[in-house]
């Protein structure tokens, strides 16, 4: 039997992945990050440095050391502003968070949601204490101890405790044009569930209302937002996306249509081969047959 084609990103990616952790020194990165499927990976930082961080509609211009909190569901980017950058980064899924059964939900956190507070400033003495707990969990993850999962939930959680009782940053602008960031941030989203690289792991978001849960708004606010903006409904933009990534999965996998329809969210084959119908205008098996 042919073996299924996985659309990965990298082996650090496949890494990640496989453990759901993974801890690293920014200063040992020569890129200060590492390609990996931000999709689905949460995100804690320890970084010393000037750098400018765009977080759903907040920017943060902080120079000094901060603990950033990144959510897969909410789209943000990084600028180094510093010529020299050093901290701490881990990653890790909420299923690997979640094993624990003391944890609860990472996107109601006050640090994870989208009107949370994703960064904190940190004083001298609470870097040091943090470096240690990063450390730690560099040097477990390379361990043979047996528990070493739990152990690593266990500075994961109290990182978060920690972070409960330092002071929010105050040193942030939000954007003036409240719907066209709410238009872009559902774009962002919507452009970070693809590629699909492994069928089975099926798409999450496939409706409006996804989107507006996942974003913390209602569904109403979100469906004016990108209305008012693209000229595009919600839900228009979702379905020339699963179409356009139904193509390339039929043309460029080897994976059969009923996989491909269960990666892109469809629980029936039948319901796929409507939609692609709908959408196209042809069935998928005729795709499948074109010649790239």
């Amino acid at each position: 039997m042919k073996k299924k084609t996985v659309r990965s990103i990298s082996e650090f990616n496949n890494d990640l992945k496989l453990k759901g952790f993974k801890a690293f020194q920014i200063e040992d990165d020569s890129n200060a990050t590492r390609t990996y499927s931000r999709k689905e990976f949460f995100k804690i930082c320890l970084t010393t440095g000037h750098s400018k961080i765009h977080y759903a509609d907040k920017s943060f211009d902080q120079d000094g050391t901060i603990l950033f909190f990144g959510n897969p569901n909410i789209p943000y980017s990084w600028e180094t502003i510093s010529t020299k950058y050093i901290g701490y980064t881990i990653l890790f899924s909420e299923d690997f968070l979640k094993n624990s059964e003391r944890s609860e939900s990472l996107h109601q956190s006050p640090f994870f949601k989208i009107g949370g507070t994703p960064v904190l400033q940190i004083s001298e003495e609470q870097r040091l204490f943090l470096n240690g707990l990063f450390q730690k969990m560099i040097d477990e993850q390379q361990s043979d101890y047996i528990y070493k999962d739990e152990l690593i939930r266990n500075y994961i959680n109290l990182i978060i405790h920690e972070s409960l009782k330092l002071q929010p940053s105050e040193n942030y602008k939000v954007g003036k044009n409240g719907t066209a960031r709410i238009a872009s941030i559902f774009l962002e989203l919507l452009e970070r569930q693809f590629p699909i690289e492994n069928a089975d792991n099926p798409l999450k978001l496939t409706t409006a209302q996804h989107y507006a849960q996942s974003l913390h708004i209602h569904v109403n606010y979100l469906n004016r937002a990108v209305k008012e903006i693209t000229g595009k409904s919600t839900t228009t933009h979702i379905t020339e996306r699963i179409t356009t990534e139904a193509k390339a999965l039929l043309q460029h996998t080897d994976w059969n249509i009923a996989e491909i329809g269960y990666a892109l969210g469809f629980a029936y084959p039948t319901y796929f081969n409507n939609f692609f119908k709908k959408q196209t205008g042809t069935n998928p098996k005729s795709v499948r047959n074109t010649e790239v």
